[in-house]
């Protein structure tokens, strides 16, 4: 298959917050995962949804979600990180860009997922971004203690996305 530049574009993103002193739900890729336990940020936290807005923005040569999301959460008092994906994925769309797969790498020592809790934030991101819920990957590893993420003081998510041009 011939390959024409721009017809594939790869986007990765990272984001992280440490663990709330503060009674607030832990909310990952658009699911509460637990009602206590969430992340340190002006918005719900949700470390998933930041990476994946940077990934998908970054594969069609945007900013960091820090540029435009600070507007939306601390003017609009929008903390739904889901409305942050929805204004990077208007922008992907309106460039002529399908999401063919999505690839997420969590780091953290807690919580334990459950399989069930990891399917719901699988389906969670195939509805985001319209796509059928195999073509979203999801790992996660203690990283062994090496970091802080590894020894339970935050989450750090890395995303992968890969876009391909409509037609």
């Amino acid at each position: 298959m011939k390959v024409t530049s721009g017809l594939i574009k790869i986007g990765i993103g990272e984001d992280s917050h440490r663990f709330s002193k503060s009674i607030k739900p832990l909310v990952l890729g658009g699911v509460i995962v637990s009602k206590k336990g969430g992340l340190e940020a002006n918005s719900d936290g949700d470390v998933i949804l930041h990476s994946l807005c940077n990934a998908l923005s970054s594969a069609i040569g945007g900013d960091s979600i820090s540029t435009w999301s600070e507007e939306m959460c601390l003017k609009q008092k929008i903390i739904d990180s889901k409305e942050y994906v929805k204004v990077i994925f208007k922008k992907v769309k309106d460039d002529k860009y399908n999401v063919s797969n999505v690839s997420i790498s969590i780091e953290a020592k807690k919580p334990r997922f459950s399989l069930e809790q990891l399917n719901k934030i699988k389906m969670s991101l195939a509805k985001i971004l319209k796509i059928n819920v195999k073509q979203v990957g999801l790992t996660i590893t203690s990283g062994e203690g090496l970091s802080e993420f590894g020894n339970g003081k935050g989450i750090k998510v890395l995303c992968a996305v890969l876009l391909i041009k409509n037609g």
